[in-house]
């Protein structure tokens, strides 16, 4: 069977619309990530993938870094349900972070606190060793968590009022904000 130049000529412009077709598409797929990826570095909301795991975490995390640490994890929480361990790792991190940013700056009004900062500080250690739980070469997470340790009383006894015990010493800061 021997084909013509008409055939092959025709072969050829359908395999170019084709390709034509599918550039375009990517082009189009291109520009929304462009999109997505100035909508999160300016701390909005994305136009497009509302739903996906990224614009999710993309939420949470600038409610976190704006002070609005309760919409931040329950945000978060809901996104320990979805994705793979290094993405729920770290959920975990930024969960820790929210906990450790508040219990420093609850630790520094009066002296009352000291229960709720232990209780906040708890609550961070707890998120740090889930996050390595999930990726044990989080080093950010084993450095926050080492923090977190060296904060945390030895022996503690809420409610006694020993005047020895200095309590919760307030001079590390977390790495990375959530």
């Amino acid at each position: 069977m021997a084909v013509s130049a008409r055939q092959l000529t025709w072969g050829f412009a359908l395999l170019t619309i084709a390709s034509l077709g599918v550039a375009g598409w990517q082009l189009y797929q291109i520009q929304e990530i462009r999109a997505f990826n100035q909508a999160i570095q300016q701390g909005k909301s994305p136009s497009t993938r509302h739903d996906s795991y990224e614009a999710k975490f993309a939420v949470a995390y600038w409610q976190a870094h704006n002070g609005r640490y309760q919409e931040a994890t329950q945000l978060f929480g809901q996104l320990l349900e979805k994705g793979d361990d290094t993405q729920k790792s770290a959920v975990q991190y930024n969960t820790g972070n929210i906990f450790f940013l508040r219990a420093l700056a609850v630790n520094g009004r009066d002296i009352t606190v000291r229960d709720e900062t232990e209780y906040l500080l708890n609550q961070a250690r707890t998120a740090y060793e889930q996050s390595l739980r999930l990726d044990h070469s989080f080093w950010d997470a084993r450095h926050n968590l080492d923090r977190v340790l060296s904060m945390l009383p030895s022996n503690p006894t809420p409610g006694s009022g020993e005047s020895d015990s200095p309590g919760l010493i307030m001079g590390n800061i977390p790495v990375g904000l959530p």
